[in-house]
């Protein structure tokens, strides 16, 4: 029988000590609507909308798991998968209290405020809803984020190594991020920056996070070998990305927080802007000399949901087309480039999260326009280019941060634990290697003797 080691029991236990803990936390009343603040056509849809971000997680591993080779697509959807469970017992525990608990001068929430969810569901309403539904719809944002770095550092990245991360980034990243730009008394805020539903919070901090876990990892053999690595499953990421595009819609529509007509143009922003990218991505291959592909369209749809993100609600439905378009330009441009270079971003995640999340957080300064809903600033396109530097000087900001702080953090983690993978593992797959499981794709009929069989066979295969 292997021996564990106390790496491998660690986690166990830090769990286990959570769970007593919690035993001891007293409960609460729940808060009782005594004035008729709450909205029930808001808390319908905005309960609807949390399970729609929620979806987007395994349309994320679905996406990244059918893009990697064969021997590693279990191994990648997992970690997408497994930030839902880290996060969410987080969240609970500390996670929420640090975004949106009091703030500790514009910079952090006061962890004491809601540790353990304490005053959560007895506290005042949040607009028109529980303040508990704000926050487990912020959970689904929380969640996601950490998943998008997984395609980044994907085929080379050790499981618990990278569930330390996803525990370590959510706090030290993720939560600061959080209250800056979303608490009213978060310095971004205060600064005037606009972020609707995550164009800095979500996509840039996972953007430049992947950005600083490629640079620690180094390259991957097959990389450095400039072998062309064939898709595990191209279905696999067309489901992932009709769950994506469809859990978007949760995203960015219920970033309005109510049933209302700011709701209805965030889902509209989000759907053209999609659709306008994922056409861009595949015409411009095609005048590159590639030829039209459904991957081609799958990653720029996501491009065009990411660069749309932080300007959703505040943008016009005719000007997200223009915002799809450009974005996916210049993701595909990145990429271009990219690839040429000895960056080795398995997944192009920072071309496409990050620089997309940057080009989204300056077309809101150009495009921006109080006329859609009241909310806001009037952008560069209306003549107010100050709001443009407003939102320039967040977009640089959050970059330095993200980047700097996801940096220190893997630094950290492969100084207490290894942070990758053995060449023998990395040539075996971590499926096997790290998960002792296997990808197997369907059933090919066979010829065996005049006769026809169904057997399983390896995807690839």
């Amino acid at each position: 029988m292997k021996k564990i080691t106390f790496k491998e029991v660690a986690p166990f236990l830090v769990l286990a000590a959570v769970a007593v803990i919690a035993i001891f936390i007293p409960a609460l009343p729940d808060y009782v609507d005594t004035k008729g603040t709450y909205n029930s056509a808001d808390i319908t849809w905005v309960l609807v909308a949390s399970a729609l971000v929620f979806l987007m997680t395994p349309g994320l591993a679905f996406f990244y798991g059918g893009m990697v080779h064969r021997k590693n697509v279990i191994s990648t959807m997992i970690k997408s998968v497994a930030a839902a469970g880290v996060v969410s017992v987080l969240w609970i525990v500390v996670g929420f209290s640090l975004a949106f608990g009091t703030s500790e001068g514009g910079w952090i929430g006061n962890p004491s405020t809601h540790l353990f969810f304490k005053g959560v569901a007895s506290g005042e309403p949040w607009g028109t809803i529980p303040r508990s539904l704000f926050a487990v719809f912020q959970l689904m944002f929380a969640i996601i984020t950490p998943g998008l770095v997984v395609g980044a550092v994907a085929e080379r990245i050790r499981f618990t190594s990278y569930i330390l991360f996803i525990a370590l980034f959510s706090l030290l990243v993720y939560c600061p991020l959080a209250h800056w730009t979303w608490h009213a008394d978060g310095f971004l805020f205060k600064m005037g920056v606009l972020d609707f539903a995550g164009g800095t919070v979500v996509h840039i901090s996972a953007g430049c996070a992947a950005l600083a876990g490629v640079l620690v990892l180094k390259r991957r053999k097959v990389h450095m070998e400039h072998k062309e690595i064939p898709p595990a499953n191209i279905p696999y990421v067309l489901i992932g990305t009709g769950l994506l595009w469809f859990g978007w819609f949760g995203f960015n529509a219920g970033s309005a927080l109510g049933a209302n007509s700011l709701a209805v143009s965030a889902f509209f922003t989000t759907n053209t802007a999609a659709a306008a990218a994922g056409l861009a991505w595949m015409f411009f291959d095609v005048l590159r000399g590639k030829k039209p592909s459904v991957l081609g369209f799958c990653i720029g749809a996501v491009v065009g949901l990411v660069a749309i993100t932080p300007g959703a609600g505040f943008v016009a439905i005719p000007q997200s087309i223009t915002i799809g378009v450009i974005a996916a330009l210049v993701s595909n441009i990145v990429v271009y480039y990219k690839q040429k270079s000895k960056l080795d971003d398995t997944l192009d995640v920072f071309p496409c999260h990050g620089v997309g999340g940057m080009v989204g957080m300056l077309l809101t300064g150009v495009f921006a326009t109080k006329a859609v809903n009241g909310l806001g600033a009037d952008g560069l396109w209306l003549g107010n280019a100050g709001f443009l530097w407003i939102q320039f000087k967040g977009m640089i900001i959050s970059v330095v941060f993200s980047f700097t702080m996801s940096f220190i953090i893997f630094k950290f983690i492969n100084f207490i634990l290894p942070l990758r993978v053995t060449s023998e593992e990395e040539e075996l797959g971590l499926d096997a290697t790290q998960h002792n499981e296997k990808y197997l794709q369907g059933t090919l009929l066979v010829h065996d003797n005049g006769k026809m069989e169904d057997k399983l066979v390896e995807s690839g295969h």
